[in-house]
């Protein structure tokens, strides 16, 4: 399979992931209290719904970086990539639960906090996979050096181990894993790229 079919499917499925978050948002209605005091007490589904848009976001965009550079897609590969979105799919589950144990605080939110960061560690994991899969099986586009591909999946499993301590501190304050993952989540976004682009060998160059 051409890896451009592949990631139409992703897409698709990226897109439904990150618009049900929205669905966690809503107001008890009259009878509760001012509008204004029901919209106040929204803020720990504002604050889950803005950490999941954005690790959804860097899903997707690490998703493309990393696919552009696939040249066959094997059937191994399509199962593997099933997982990583199986793992997106379920976003929205543990949003809204910890949207709605955030507030309570005591040992609920902090379990909550944790199954959120499993989904995450979840997807980590898959790109770990997927990034040595790849690289053993040589389906790289071609200018594309297998040590690049074996890089990425040092900067995921690294990517996966900050999230294993985000798992840990859920114990500690949920509010703190929360604010763990989306420090993760910028930090892939704005600063770590899975492949440099030093690593592409064009005519001339090394």
């Amino acid at each position: 399979m051409d890896s451009r079919r592949l990631e139409a499917f992703s897409d698709g499925v990226f897109a439904v992931a990150i618009t049900l978050l929205v669905l966690n948002l809503h107001v008890p209605g009259p009878g509760h209290g001012s509008l204004a005091h029901q919209f106040a007490r929204l803020w720990p589904a504002y604050a889950a719904l803005l950490v999941s848009f954005f690790v959804i976001g860097v899903i997707w965009v690490h998703h493309h970086n990393v696919f552009k550079r696939v040249a066959i897609v094997d059937r191994p590969l399509m199962v593997l990539n099933l997982v990583l979105l199986l793992f997106v799919i379920v976003f929205p589950f543990p949003t809204a639960t910890l949207a709605t144990y955030l507030r309570e605080g005591g040992h609920d939110s902090h379990l909550a906090a944790a199954v959120y960061g499993l989904i995450v560690e979840g997807v980590a994991l898959s790109f770990v996979v997927i990034t040595m899969w790849i690289s053993g099986r040589g389906l790289l586009d071609v200018g594309w050096t297998v040590g690049a591909a074996r890089a990425a999946s040092v900067r995921y499993a690294a990517g996966a181990l900050a999230i294993a301590v985000a798992i840990g501190l859920s114990f500690v304050s949920a509010l703190l894993a929360l604010a763990i993952h989306m420090a993760i989540a910028l930090y892939f976004l704005l600063v770590r790229r899975p492949f440099p682009h030093v690593a592409r060998m064009v005519e001339g160059e090394s």
